[in-house]
């Protein structure tokens, strides 16, 4: 069971998508605007957030924004909306939405881009604490009339002990590089598994093609090594079998004027 935020200002919409996502088993949250979202997100341990672009206090992009720049952007957010323009879907993956549904949405769309959330967001729970902090070795306290900054000195870690890197994603960056770095890596990793088929790709991450090669784009990823590697798949096909052989025409000889007439 996963704790899930639906963000929308239609009741309608949120009654729905709370009934189903209860259905499958979800603790559901809902708010109807973003104050009300800022609440929940401060109140609840959110696994994903179903966030809607178009809301009358402030857009879904803009509360998108203020999580990713104060560090709250901890789960995966999903954007809904049935007026946003393709423009408008890049910007809010540019700044940590890892999908965007189209109203109405289609039930299977919806559960499996709610999976595909979740498990997102356990790979990002798993990173964060894949790095666990080393703690410094004991020490005696020093007396208190040395002073407090003394006793912080013994104590605190050394900033070289803090591992700066995970599974080569530097985590001394922003919140947003390094995911797109985690990204990067996650779809070449699938590429390459899945021999560049964007069929099967899309449905191992549990996305829509179309926004697949969108996000591809934007990562800055190459498709051409695809393209190259079926063609060099197709010349070893034919370099193993022999090539034909040309046909042998039979030899025509002629007789010259003088052995004809005898």
């Amino acid at each position: 069971m996963a704790n899930i935020l639906v963000v929308d200002d239609e009741i309608g919409i949120r009654e729905l998508l709370s009934e189903i996502l209860a259905d499958e088993g979800h603790a559901v949250f809902t708010a109807e605007n973003a104050a009300a979202a800022r609440t929940a997100r401060g109140r609840e341990e959110l696994d994903l957030v179903l966030l809607d672009i178009w809301m009358p206090d402030t857009d879904g992009v803009t509360l998108l924004k203020e999580w990713a720049s104060t560090g709250q952007l901890t789960m995966p957010v999903i954007m809904m909306s049935g007026h946003a323009t393709i423009d408008t879907a890049v910007e809010a993956t540019r700044f940590g939405a890892m999908e965007f549904l189209e109203k109405p949405i289609a039930m299977t769309r919806l559960l499996n881009a709610v999976r595909a959330g979740l498990e997102r967001g356990r790979l990002m729970r798993n990173v964060r604490m894949a790095a666990p902090i080393p703690l410094a070795p004991a020490e005696t306290a020093a007396p208190v009339s040395k002073g407090f900054s003394e006793n912080v000195a013994g104590s605190t870690m050394s900033e070289s002990a803090v591992p700066s890197e995970h599974n080569g994603v530097a985590l001394d960056q922003p919140l947003r590089d390094a995911r797109d770095q985690f990204e990067r890596v996650y779809f070449e990793y699938h590429l390459v598994r899945e021999n560049y088929s964007m069929t099967r790709v899309a449905d191992r991450a549990g996305l829509e093609r179309t926004h697949l090669y969108r996000k591809l784009k934007q990562l800055g990823i190459e498709l051409s090594r695809g393209a190259r590697r079926n063609e060099r798949g197709a010349d070893e096909v034919l370099s193993t079998h022999e090539a034909p052989t040309a046909r042998t025409e039979p030899p025509v000889y002629s007789k010259g004027r003088e052995e004809y007439e005898d």
